[in-house]
């Protein structure tokens, strides 16, 4: 193979941002696009060179690509790519992976059955601050993880963001609400960087607390792990101007990720050591705060995730962001959901089909609940939402 030639499903914000970065990807070409808004088909092949289609399937079964990035609402994101692994094509699916967790593992279990290349759009995962903390506790210099906190509610969302489309914050068109469009990212990052997927969720959630939704715009849960680590995960899209904070801490002190710094407040001895084996009854724990550096590269995000699939196609490269990785985040987020307006404990590994007839409830219950509308002078700017 020469070069991959890309087709881009979905010509909304985020398709349109990869359409416009596509031909600067070493080892890559924009061999197709598809949307079913004429006009945005149009706008993205007036350059020439450029195939346009009406629906995915047309694109697909085209010949002109050999791989898809996928950049549709929700639901479409697994049929697409297994559609696409049919025809021997490779997929890049922005987030999330599924709505479900019952259809993100029959679309990876597809992908397995084949030599295809299947990645998530997790950019997040290439921030040097990420990538930081991830190594200092893969590499032990945390310790046994003891206590994950992240409390990220300054993902604020006015009523006109909602208003944008008719699909967004509605169960049958998005398929949930700030856990399923927002958090994907946080999620994804809350196992990642910690190596630890929890057993046991509890939460409260709220339907359309502070915005004319019907599906969840506020979470706080409270996760369990096997190890006994407790992690705490408060977010919402109706607060200001909102908290981007991550603790996490272990036998050796604690980590905090907050305003763009890691401070590492180290302990001299293991926590642990000095809570068993101290004869003092008010024992001072040594510790020192530590400023950790890292290189902020100024690499865009996006074309590093996309490059790095392009690279995995032609050259074997690892995936930094494999789909099988979507799928543990996904996880994570439809037991809050489930926790959370069930009020009840939730068991990990996630019952898939318990989740799917939760879904059908509360599709039931709050279908047509959203009452906020598209606004003519609506102005958005997809790169505001970049920011985490």
């Amino acid at each position: 193979m020469g070069k991959v030639r890309i087709g881009v499903i979905g010509l909304g914000n985020m398709g349109a941002f990869h359409v416009s970065y596509m031909n600067k990807i070493d080892g890559a070409v924009l061999g197709a696009v598809c949307d079913v808004d004429r006009g945005r088909v149009e706008r993205a092949i007036a350059g020439g060179g450029v195939a346009g289609f009406g629906t995915y399937p047309e694109l697909i079964g085209s010949g002109a690509v050999d791989a898809v990035v996928v950049a549709t609402p929700h639901y479409q994101h697994c049929e697409i790519a297994r559609l696409a692994f049919e025809r021997g094509m490779h997929a890049l699916v922005e987030k999330p992976l599924a709505v479900t967790i019952g259809e993100a593992r029959r679309t990876v279990e597809a992908a397995g059955k084949t030599n295809l290349k299947f990645g998530m759009m997790f950019q997040m995962r290439t921030f040097p601050m990420f990538r930081k903390v991830r190594e200092l506790i893969v590499e032990g210099e945390l310790g046994e993880i003891s206590r994950v906190t992240w409390l990220i509610t300054d993902w604020f969302r006015t009523w006109t963001y909602y208003g944008s489309g008719g699909w967004r914050a509605t169960w049958a068109g998005e398929g949930g609400g700030v856990l399923l469009n927002q958090c994907p990212h946080n999620l994804d990052l809350l196992h990642w960087i910690t190596g630890m997927m929890p057993n046991r969720i509890t939460a409260i959630a709220s339907i359309g607390k502070t915005h004319p939704i019907e599906v969840e715009d506020e979470v706080s849960a409270i996760l369990e792990y096997p190890n006994g680590a407790v992690g705490q995960f408060v977010t919402t899209t109706g607060e200001a101007p909102g908290t981007n904070r991550l603790e996490i801490a272990g036998d050796r002190g604690k980590i905090v990720l907050e305003k763009g710094k890691i401070v590492f407040t180290r302990t001299r001895k293991g926590v642990r050591e000095i809570r068993e084996k101290s004869p003092e009854a008010f024992a001072n724990v040594e510790a020192w705060d530590i400023e950790v550096p890292y290189k902020a590269d100024g690499a865009e995000s996006h074309t590093i995730i996309t490059q790095n699939f392009v690279n995995a196609i032609l050259k074997g490269e690892e995936l930094i962001a494999p789909a099988a990785d979507g799928a543990k985040g996904l996880e994570i987020g439809n037991a809050m959901l489930m926790a959370g307006v069930t009020r009840e404990a939730v068991n990990l590994p996630l019952d898939g089909e318990a989740y799917d007839r939760l879904l059908k409830d509360l599709t039931a219950k709050y279908g047509g609940k959203k009452t906020v509308a598209a606004r003519a002078d609506a102005v958005t700017d997809i790169s505001a939402s970049f920011k985490h």
